[in-house]
């Protein structure tokens, strides 16, 4: 089975044409601009992700697709219009390529969402794939969105192309940036942080295990349309997880009580309140159906996930 791999020279990408390449698949990486590709990975080049990508010459031979690349979630929004610009880039471009896959032949499609479509936190129960929607953002409306007009496509369509969506919640491992890579830098760091008081709980999932499991929905046969959250299947707080990292980097763990609420009002008082949200809120997502449904288990646990992250981070040039 030949796969199109869409972001292919991203962070999530990386960890998938990996795993394909691994299992002997023949691998497509689809990108914007020429990149030294890895051995065992064709690439073809398509342009900027939107309505009017020329998928077809990319989709030549391809027997699956796995769609990773789209407009990320912006922690500081520059965009006049950011919500068009998502529409834009993740809905209509994935519903451009997912018409094109269809009429190229394709069978099947696995879309990389985002919990987001689920919504910001919970309280007391995980989401479940089965909870309705409540996305607060751009980004996180763009997926629904895209996933709505995914499921339409295959209800409309004569049997032979599926789709497989997934709704990860924070992605991390070797390569991460954004805030986890903040959080990597803290720890290392060493400096006391007011992080003791906080008692939240929070999924994620380390990028090899989203992978493995990206390369389970492929190998097995699927319904016409499911849709699946994912996790390391263990949650963990905040303050936990800055201890677990610290214990990898073997660093100390110096953390402090302080009220979350004043936290926050420090947080919004600095223009950091968003980012103290997600520190201090629960997130957190039910993965059994998934499990269940291919009879699968994470490869990685949660603390070998973070190992493999701090011996990566700690291994990086200073500076």
């Amino acid at each position: 089975m030949k796969v199109l791999v869409t972001g292919a020279n991203g962070f999530v990408g990386g960890a998938v044409w990996r795993r394909l390449v691994a299992e002997g698949w023949p691998v497509v990486g689809a990108v914007r601009k020429p990149y030294q590709h890895p051995e065992g990975v064709e690439t073809r080049l398509v342009g900027p992700l939107g309505p009017n990508t020329p998928w077809m010459s990319a989709l030549e031979g391809i027997d699956a697709v796995v769609h990773l690349a789209g407009r990320a979630h912006v922690m500081r929004e520059t965009a006049s219009d950011p919500a068009a610009i998502f529409r834009t880039v993740n809905t209509e471009g994935t519903l451009h390529l997912a018409r094109a896959a269809q009429r190229s032949g394709v069978r099947h499609l696995l879309f990389m969402s985002s919990v987001k479509v689920n919504g910001e936190t919970t309280t007391g129960q995980p989401f479940t794939f089965e909870d309705t929607p409540a996305p607060a953002d751009a980004y996180g409306r763009s997926k629904w969105e895209a996933e709505q007009g995914l499921a339409r496509l295959v209800q409309s369509g004569d049997g032979h192309f599926r789709v497989t969506i997934f709704r990860p919640p924070l992605v991390y491992g070797p390569g991460v940036g954004g805030n986890f890579r903040q959080l990597l830098r803290a720890v290392a760091s060493g400096l006391p942080l007011p992080l003791a008081a906080i008692d939240n709980r929070r999924s994620l999932i380390f990028v090899d295990t989203l992978a493995d499991a990206v390369a389970v929905a492929l190998r097995e046969p699927g319904g016409a349309c499911e849709t699946f959250l994912l996790s390391d299947g263990e949650d963990v707080s905040t303050p936990d997880l800055f201890r677990r990292l610290a214990h990898a980097m073997g660093r100390p763990a110096r953390l402090w009580p302080l009220s979350p609420s004043l936290l926050l009002r420090i947080g919004a008082l600095a223009g950091r309140e968003a980012a103290l949200r997600r520190l201090t809120e629960s997130l957190q997502v039910r993965g059994t159906a998934f499990r269940k449904r291919f009879d699968w288990i994470p490869p990685k646990t949660l603390d070998q996930g973070l190992a493999e992250t701090a011996a990566w981070f700690t291994g990086l040039p200073k500076g």
